[in-house]
């Protein structure tokens, strides 16, 4: 497999995170893919926000799931950029995309918008919930799944494993070999987050990973090099 650089939540180092601003610039940089999250708002639109709650990245303030559609339009997401939906980013740049829903009412609304418009080979699905990446390898039959953890058990692999998913993105600080080459003896792929100093880079290529998420656009240059 060639390794693969995935732009976090576009480029969030240098743009405003999970905006058409930061995808925009993310597909400029060549990132491989880029990783976006998905919430649902209150009347049902797939809006892309890391962060249940919109306090962090906007200027207002209340759960996601508590406004309207146009409630959030309304709302400034960082240099004048509004909170896009899923649709819109999909046609706003064309690099791959790397969808992580946050709870099983996303994967449905994520899957209908996936066999409507043909997504199974341009966006893979993430979920830290085992649930989730279950759910949409249910809906969307040849999905690619990723399941992600930030703290884990010797468990990971099969958990992975069980709910059908071809991939793990584990939190860089605490992956160790170990873990890499039980994944990989089980032909699972590992990308490692957040990967944004060269120090970081170096890691991934003592534990031969398999993709790594970047915050900052220089790195997938100097990843082609190091990694």
């Amino acid at each position: 497999m060639t390794f693969l650089t995935i732009g976090h939540r576009g480029v969030m180092g240098v743009e405003p995170e999970n905006t058409l601003r930061s995808f925009v610039r993310a597909e400029r940089a060549g990132m491989d893919a880029i990783e976006l999250d998905l919430h649902l708002s209150k009347d049902g639109a797939l809006v892309v926000m890391h962060d249940a709650d919109v306090d962090r990245t906007t200027d207002g303030k209340g759960p996601i799931a508590d406004k309207t559609l146009a409630e959030l339009r309304e709302l400034d997401a960082g240099q004048g950029e509004r909170v896009p939906v899923f649709e819109e980013v999909l046609d706003a740049v064309h690099a791959p995309l790397q969808a992580e829903i946050k709870d099983v009412a996303a994967a449905r609304a994520l899957a209908e918008v996936m066999r409507k418009r043909d997504l199974v080979h341009r966006v893979t699905v993430s979920s830290f919930h085992d649930d989730a990446v279950a759910e949409i390898a249910s809906l969307v039959p040849g999905v690619r799944t990723v399941l992600i953890a930030s703290r884990w058990g010797a468990d990971i692999v099969d958990r992975a494993k069980a709910v059908g998913a071809g991939a793990l993105a584990l939190n860089i600080r605490r992956l160790t070999l170990e873990t890499v080459e039980h994944a990989h003896g089980e032909a699972l792929q590992v990308i490692g987050w957040v990967v944004n100093t060269q120090d970081q880079l170096r890691l991934v290529r003592a534990l031969e990973l398999d993709g790594a998420t970047t915050d900052y656009p220089e790195i997938r240059r100097t990843g082609r090099f190091t990694a």
